[in-house]
């Protein structure tokens, strides 16, 4: 069994060998599926939690101690590096951001993501030089954790209507400046805007991938210098598109089409018990 130093290691040596795709589980079976699949690291999903919860995505709707107990099941379901989505850092102090990183590393995740979104619709991101504090505060937690833990800043202006490349990249300039190992503005769609992002800085740069976010493909996103290429809840949210067509397929028209495309059985239950 790998120890989390290796795994740490491990996952810092990712970023560094050109670009690889980390997706993100939300619970032990969708993490044992990915590693059987062969994937190099995982990583968390805060929506896909919530909505496999039966909650509402948003930053604190899920507590701090459940989200990890989450997390912690995903870490020790496979051998796999886990970085995990710590969402706002379940508090706006500095202080509560650095609790998370420590509390994030203790129970074996490698890394982990602080955005600097607020929560608050009428006033949605934190003023940059108060962010760029609690990059500070989480990067000094992450480097007094007994293993390297790789920590990510976003800037979050694009996924809250703020479409501000420059400002964008004035806070991923902060958050470098502040010492974060990967840097991450989730919500860019063009080859332009993520090649001025890459080219701006000079530590890895993490892209969310999906239809409504960008067509691009792991191939295009490498030539544009990208190193990490995550899905957020995009694998989850295919899985219940999927069940919910077969489903209103099945009440409105009567129809069996939900083993169309199906795993089977024995291929989930082969892979679950460990055979």
């Amino acid at each position: 069994m790998k120890t989390q130093q290796q795994k740490a290691e491990a996952f810092r040596s990712l970023h560094e060998a050109g670009t690889f795709v980390i997706p993100n589980p939300w619970d032990i079976g969708s993490a044992k599926i990915l590693a059987d699949l062969g994937y190099q690291a995982l990583a968390t999903t805060s929506a896909g939690f919530a909505f496999s919860n039966g909650k509402p995505d948003g930053d604190g709707v899920i507590g701090r101690d459940e989200t990890l107990a989450n997390f912690k099941e995903i870490v020790d379901a496979t051998e796999l590096p886990v970085s995990a989505d710590l969402q706002g850092g379940f508090g706006a102090d500095p202080k509560e951001v650095a609790t998370t990183i420590r509390r994030a590393a203790e129970i074996g995740l490698c890394g982990g993501s602080i955005e600097d979104a607020t929560g608050d619709d009428k006033n949605p991101i934190h003023d940059i030089g108060f962010a760029k504090e609690r990059i500070v505060a989480a990067v000094e937690a992450a480097r007094a954790a007994r293993a390297p833990f790789t920590l990510t800043a976003r800037a979050e202006n694009f996924l809250w209507g703020r479409p501000d490349l420059a400002d964008t990249i004035k806070r991923l300039q902060a958050f470098q400046d502040a010492g974060a190992d990967v840097l991450y503005a989730p919500g860019l769609k063009s080859e332009a805007e993520i090649s001025s992002v890459v080219k701006s800085v000079d530590r890895p740069i993490n892209v969310l991938v999906g239809a409504r976010t960008n067509p691009l493909t792991v191939a295009d996103l490498a030539k544009l210098g990208v190193r990490r290429i995550s899905v957020g809840s995009g694998f989850y949210l295919a899985a219940l598109g999927a069940f919910y067509r077969v489903a209103k397929d099945m009440k409105e028209n009567g129809t069996v089409t939900f083993a169309e495309g199906a795993m089977p059985y024995g291929q989930l239950n082969t892979l679950f018990s460990g055979k």
